[in-house]
């Protein structure tokens, strides 16, 4: 939030683009367990992960880290 109040008191713009840049991150997060969630067996041993860890990553909300 203090970023927000330093923005604002400096009478900049940054804390929209702050905003849409947090915006642009969820829904590429969300895309990507998206994608991740439906990839085969084949492909998840191909990469390195586990079935468990991709439903696991998966299953996570667009904000969780």
């Amino acid at each position: 939030m203090g970023s927000v109040r330093k923005a604002t008191a400096a009478g900049g713009w940054g804390w929209l683009e702050a905003a849409l840049a947090t915006l642009a991150t969820w829904r590429e997060r969300s895309r990507q367990r998206r994608a991740l969630g439906e990839l085969d067996g084949f492909l998840l041993r191909d990469i390195g992960v586990s079935p468990a860890d991709a439903r696991r990553e998966a299953g996570k909300s667009f904000w969780e880290r």
